[in-house]
């Protein structure tokens, strides 16, 4: 299974989503990640739970996929815990094995490993943060991102991902959004680069309704917005994204694409040194009140 990072790069990230599986990508389903123990024990009990209802109801695995209306092999797949089945998968199963809503039910635990573990864990790690800072050297944030502006952005990739697997990114990223809705709401702050805001990312239509959400975003009470304007002299993101996370017990994690071989550290010297790489950005950028006015200008050219 390979990894890549919120924009721009194909390693994996604190702001890092799941690519792609490695073939069959015309299959309904999603791949197990090996390395994930516990999505690995969820997928293999429901697949079992599948095969015994099947079998005690007498069913083939031909007749059963003819049913469903999925193929063979997927079934024997799914069954043997090699694929993570989605909803529908389970619905159609239910019905036509009589289950009683026993195996749609299963949905509820299959979701919460239809991601691989790392975007578990930062989506994990997000929800339990009090502070969230981050620096986007060449794109606008994951975070801050619309839909469209995201599917945009995968559909450029590089081998092409395959339409579930590109559903299954788009989702990932979206559904880690949820930070915006927590109560109480975390503080969260973010510098973009003036030339992220300019890039055309999509139609103009999805360019200006990015450019809508970043004002929408950006006049939260929780949140500060700053843009880098591309007339500023040299500053130290120059080297990649900086990513803080601060957590109510005092602890915190960060990264930099300049910085420890871009792994994440919790090492206080090391988060000192991007704390003060990240303040430094953040006195370099343009006010939030400033940021939002370019944002408008950006927007009204468009």
């Amino acid at each position: 299974m390979r990894y890549a990072d919120d924009s721009e790069g194909r390693g994996m990230a604190v702001d890092g989503e799941v690519v792609r599986g490695s073939g069959e990508a015309d299959e309904p389903g999603w791949e197990v990640d090996p390395d994930d123990e516990w999505g690995v024990a969820v997928i293999t009990t429901v697949g079992r739970q599948l095969k015994l209802r099947r079998e005690a109801v007498e069913m083939r695995v031909c007749d059963f996929a003819r049913a469903v209306g999925y193929g063979e092999d997927l079934v024997y797949k799914v069954e043997a815990g090699r694929r993570i089945p989605r909803r529908e998968y389970l619905e159609r199963a239910d019905e036509v094995l009589g289950a009683g809503g026993l195996l749609a039910a299963a949905w509820e635990d299959v979701k919460r490993v239809r991601y691989p573990r790392r975007v578990r864990e930062l989506a994990k790690l997000e929800a339990q943060a009090v502070e969230i800072g981050v620096y986007e050297s060449i794109s606008i944030n994951g975070l801050l991102q619309t839909p469209e502006h995201a599917r945009a952005l995968f559909e450029a990739w590089q081998p092409a991902y395959s339409e579930e697997d590109l559903e299954r990114v788009l989702a990932a990223r979206m559904a880690r959004q949820s930070v915006f809705d927590r109560s109480p709401a975390p503080a969260l702050s973010f510098v973009l680069e003036e030339a992220a805001l300019r890039r055309r990312v999509g139609s103009t239509m999805v360019c200006r309704r990015q450019l809508e959400r970043l004002l929408e975003v950006g006049r939260l009470r929780n949140v500060t917005l700053q843009v880098m304007p591309t007339s500023s002299g040299a500053h130290p993101g120059l080297s990649g994204r900086i990513e803080i996370l601060k957590f109510a017990d005092g602890t915190a994690m960060g990264r930099s694409d300049g910085a420890y071989n871009g792994r994440p550290t919790s090492e206080p010297k090391q988060l000192r040194i991007l704390e003060l790489r990240y303040g430094t950005i953040r006195a370099q950028a343009l006010p939030p009140a400033e940021s939002l006015t370019l944002i408008e200008h950006v927007l009204g050219e468009t």
